[in-house]
């Protein structure tokens, strides 16, 4: 709301792993994760879908709601908001060192983000809250990381600021100290350390793709 006020026009976008993760327990579903995004299969993607777009989604526009603030929720498969390919992983094999493609099923990555939507709802005064799903040519639904859809929506909108919100401190360096502030030249250099961990490449190749794209 105060954001409202002084002329900013934030735009939303969630993930859900935990909520998820919950969900696929309650149906014992197993969830294997490759360097640090979720495996997901046909019947996974149908729950990833369910809890992205109706529950969390939901909770947040009306959290917003509740505050005073005026919040539609959108989700970027259904409003044609992502358009999206299957995300398939390089890797190299420790035995062989040779490089193989990993499929992890419905994972994706946007290929273009269509700003309609977006644009027509911050000009009725509304906070776009978007779900992290795309959709290809074939109407294939993907999961998408929500840093990486966040970093492809600010790029396309060109943002002034993308602010990724995590569960952690932040990126650490080798001796796990927390990296204050990282230029772009050196956020590209850290990249491929072996001290980055987990969901961090993401959040750190989201961050480089962004500025790429003409976010402040």
């Amino acid at each position: 709301g105060l954001l409202k006020e002084i002329g900013i026009n934030p735009i939303v976008v969630h993930g859900g792993g935990p909520q998820i993760g919950e969900m696929l327990k309650k149906k014992n579903i197993k969830s294997n994760f490759v360097k640090g995004l979720r495996v997901t299969d046909k019947k996974t993607v149908k729950i990833v879908e369910e809890v992205l777009s109706k529950d969390i989604n939901s909770k947040i526009v009306n959290d917003i709601i509740l505050t005073g603030g005026k919040a539609i929720g959108l989700s970027g498969h259904i409003d044609n908001i992502i358009e999206a390919e299957k995300l398939n992983i390089a890797f190299k094999d420790s035995d062989s060192n040779i490089e193989k493609i990993l499929d992890i099923g419905f994972v994706g990555k946007p290929t273009k983000i269509n700003c309609d939507a977006i644009n027509k709802n911050i000009a009725k005064g509304y906070i776009p809250v978007i779900a992290p799903l795309g959709q290809d040519k074939e109407k294939n639904i993907y999961n998408i990381n929500a840093d990486t859809a966040a970093g492809a929506i600010a790029g396309a909108i060109k943002a002034t600021k993308l602010l990724l919100l995590t569960d952690v401190a932040g990126i650490l360096d080798e001796n796990g100290k927390l990296i204050s502030s990282l230029s772009f030249i050196n956020s590209k250099k850290i990249l491929n350390k072996k001290f980055i961990t987990g969901g961090m490449k993401p959040k750190i190749e989201t961050c480089i793709n962004a500025i790429s794209h003409g976010v402040k």
